[in-house]
Formats: structure tokens, sequence, C-alpha cells
């Protein structure tokens, strides 16, 4: 199998190799090179007629575009536009609960389950990053068998940011104070900035001050020597917690893709998506974001809100980002990065259609082995650093850049970020990261970077049996199984920024 037809309604295919001008494939006859993931013509499609994939048009023709030919950004215009105005059709397909399914973590006091139980030094303002980096290497000294490790983070924010900006990054600490894969954790502040302890508590709410200790460092003769002292009481309260048998119940797992190519939306993203199934099947939550990237295949998710309240929140939460890009003056068609049309992807429709099949999108496809997941239902939408607070599968509010979409998730609550690529990225956030290839080449040549190829789909394989084979995977990552971006650097926070820096 040379190309893929990914819908029955389509009229291109997705080319599997690189494909020579002049080939023949059954009784197509290739009129130019077709690069590997990129986008072919099944039949003529005329000037202005709707280019289809997924099943859904991705743009429209910019010229007439001949049977056998290349299909991309010198010949496909994106059609997406700015707010609009949607009428709710509800579109989805409820699943019984399956059996549960447990693995190793960490249970809270107040019920919640962590993944990890590491010690964090979370900074209220970047003043003090070089504090928190002091604390941190005088603190590895107290690390026992049931601390996963002490981790200091670093950001720029915190002071000189006004209104709704300065409130993401209070939001967004809160979040990660009050993640479970902490076991405890020190808040250090300088004491002058905006962001300070005083107003980072009023997002905060309630702590239990054995788990979180807070450091207001113009207070202190010598902060690092008392961040230290501090960060040794917390060791003592962390280590108590040991892993033990957990319901899958209890996983919020995050979705998020990045560097996507033409295979992500049918390898990657739809074994995410399967996955995102099984998961909420079992109890769990998954939570898909970057708004972005759901421009042009929103009407998807909107139709699978299960009641009409959702669906004008998820209406909002569309109109308002795409008035979010107005407002700077910026258009809401040009997301494709240069490695997304390298890598075979030319509009953002194109993109979004693939990247929404990680929430478990149904796409009918013609070639058997692959059955991709259903329309599971939307259960509540998130604006950026909601916790989670409900079972099946939330929208939450965040941009489409990696980093500061993953660390959102991760302040969101969720213990694990399922990462999917196609051209492959080391990056890591406060939670385990792993990351999924849509390509066997890009695994074997990124094993440092890649955990889990998903490129076998296109190979033959089922999804069935990968999906089971990707489920073990995660509650092995779950149970302390190291991601690859763990070996790595995972202390730089991303904070979503929208405002004046004074």
């Amino acid at each position: 199998m040379k190309i893929i037809k990914i819908n029955e309604k389509d009229n291109t295919a997705v080319a599997l190799e690189n494909l020579k001008c002049g080939e023949r494939i059954g009784d197509l006859t290739l009129l130019q090179d077709i690069p590997m993931g990129h986008k072919l013509a099944l039949c003529d499609i005329k000037k202005g007629e709707k280019v289809i994939k997924y099943g859904y048009p991705i743009g429209s023709a910019a010229e007439d575009i001949k049977r056998g030919s290349h299909i991309h950004t010198h010949n496909l215009k994106s059609d997406v536009a700015g707010k609009l105005s949607y009428t709710y059709k509800p579109d989805y397909t409820e699943i019984p609960e399956t059996a549960h399914k447990t693995f190793m973590g960490y249970v809270r006091e107040n019920g919640d389950v962590g993944i990890r139980n590491e010690v964090w030094i979370i900074p209220t303002v970047g003043c003090v990053n070089s504090v928190v980096k002091a604390i941190e290497n005088n603190s590895k000294q107290f690390i026992t068998e049931n601390i996963d490790g002490v981790y200091s983070y670093n950001h720029p924010y915190g002071c000189s940011q006004l209104g709704g900006d300065m409130e993401n990054t209070l939001k967004y600490l809160a979040g990660l104070i009050r993640h479970p894969n902490a076991g405890a954790v020190l808040v250090v502040g300088l004491g002058c900035e905006n962001g300070n302890i005083g107003e980072l508590k009023k997002y905060l709410g309630e702590t239990n001050c054995e788990r979180v200790k807070f450091l207001v460092s113009q207070e202190e003769k010598d902060e690092i020597e008392k961040g230290t002292e501090l960060v040794k009481e917390l060791c003592a309260y962390a280590g108590k917690f040991k892993r033990e048998p957990c319901d899958t119940g209890k996983l919020k797992i995050g979705l998020k893709c990045g560097g996507s190519d033409g295979f992500s939306g049918i390898t990657a993203n739809a074994l995410v998506g399967s996955f995102s199934d099984m998961l909420i099947s079992k109890g769990g939550a998954s939570v898909l974001t970057e708004v972005p990237e759901m421009f042009g295949a929103e009407t998807i998710l909107m139709n699978r809100c299960r009641t009409e309240k959702l669906f004008n929140k998820t209406v909002d939460l569309i109109n308002n980002f795409k008035e979010y890009f107005l407002k700077y003056g910026e258009k809401t068609d040009e997301n494709p990065s240069p490695g997304n049309k390298a890598g075979g992807i030319t509009t953002i429709a194109d993109k979004s259609l693939g990247c929404v099949q990680k929430g478990g999108s149904a796409v009918a496809v013609s070639y058997t082995h692959l059955t991709l997941p259903t329309n599971r239902e939307v259960e509540d939408v998130l604006s950026y650093a909601e916790p989670v607070k409900k079972k099946g599968l939330s929208l939450l509010q965040a941009p489409g850049n990696d980093l500061v979409a993953s660390n959102a998730l991760a302040a969101s609550g969720c213990q694990l970020v399922l990462f999917t690529t196609g051209r492959g990225t080391p990056f890591g956030c406060p939670v385990p990261t792993a990351k999924l290839s849509s390509n066997t080449t890009l695994y074997e040549k990124k094993k440092n970077w890649i955990d889990f190829n998903a490129g076998e789909l296109i190979e033959g394989k089922k999804m069935t049996e990968l999906t089971n084979e990707f489920f073990d995977f995660v509650l092995k990552v779950c149970s302390g199984v190291q991601t690859k971006s763990e070996l790595l650097d995972k202390t730089e926070l991303a904070i979503f920024k929208d405002g004046v820096t004074l």
C-alpha cells in the first residue's frame, strides 16, 4: 500500500512513501512527485471546489488541480473564517463502562492520586529563580527511596503583569501547587512582586501546612539556608507516601500534539483517541487542548457536547480564542508551522481535523485493519488552568504552543501528558510527557526522544492490538517507568501570557 484514502468522501489521499512523477498506483498515474505524508488528488478538482480529507473540507482549490497532482500550499487555500455562529446538532456515542484496571500510584490525603512522588520548589516570580535552584541543589541529600526527586522550577513572570495576564500566572502556579504528582511543595516568593504569596493564596485556597510551605525571601537573612530547612521537613512528609494499587478511574491524562505531519491524524492522534476512549470506559478522564488547532474542526467537538449548555461554552471557547487572535491583528487561518507544512499539512483545517482525533473523533476509513475512535461525548469545558472535575473528555482553554499547552494540562491536574509528533521534540513539562511518533522513521531515528511508535498502524498492525499495547505502556509509566522527557530537563515553566509587561 503506497497511499491512504482516509474517508470514503475524500477526493485526496496521503502518500505513505516518497512517490515519483509517472508512477502508477492502480489506475492512477502521478503527474508530480508526492513527498511522504503529503496529499495527492484522486480526481480532477476545479478552482474554488472543496478539497476533502477526513471526510471534511480542508480548504478550496486555488487553481484547477488535475488527478494525480500534488496538493499543498501552492494550490490549496484555507477557508477558516473569524468568529461564527453555530447550531447545536448533537452527534455522539456513549460507550458502556468496561472493567477497570489498576496502576501503582500515590494516594494523597484528599483522595487524589499521583503517578510521581516528587518535592517541588516553585517560585512566584522570576527574580528568585536562582534561589530555588540553590535550594534544590542543597536538598538532594534529603531524597529517600519513596521520593522520586526534588525539582525546582523557573519562569520569568510574577511581576510587572496586569489584569488577566497576572491572573493567568497565579491560576497556573496554584494549579501546580495542588498537583498530586507533588508529594510536597515549597513556594518561594521575593516579597515585593505583583503576584506575591498573599495574592497567590487567594487562588490556592486552603492547604495542608505539612505539604505546602511558603518562604518570602526578603524577610529572611539567608533565604537559601531557610529554604533548605523547609525542604528537609517537606521531604520527611513526602517520604511517608508509598506506591499502592490505584484504580484507572483516578487518572487524568492530557492530550497534545506538536510537530505534526501528514500521518499524525491517522496514526498517533488516532491511537491516542482510541486510548482516550478506553481510559474513559474504565472511569478515567482525558483533556484535549490547543484551541487554535480546533479551528476548522470545531463543529465536530461542538456537536459532541452532552448538553446545549456545554455546546454554548464550546462556542465561546472557539470564538473567544479567535477574538484573541483578531485583537492583535492576526489571522485565524495561518496556524500550520514550517515543520507542519514540510510534513504534508497545508491548512489549519487540515491540521485541526487531524488534531481532534486525539479526543476520539470518528473517521470512516477505507482500509479495514484500522478502526479509528468513536464520537466520545464532551463532558466539560475548562478555562485556563481550571482543575479537571469530571470523568470523560474535557476541552481546555490554551494555545497551540507545545510548552504552554502541555504546562496548562499539568496545571489543570493531568498526571501525564500524551504528546504525539511527526517531526520530533525533546521538551518536557512538570509532569511526565510521553512522546508518540506518527511514523516509524522518526521512531527509529530519535529513540532518545520517542517513547512509543504509532507508525505501526500504517504497516498493518490493528488499532485494537496497538491500543491495548499502548494502554499497558501508559499504566507502566503511571507506575513509575520514566518517559524519555523525564531523563532530560523538565524544570522550565511555560505560562500563557496575554497582556502588557510594565
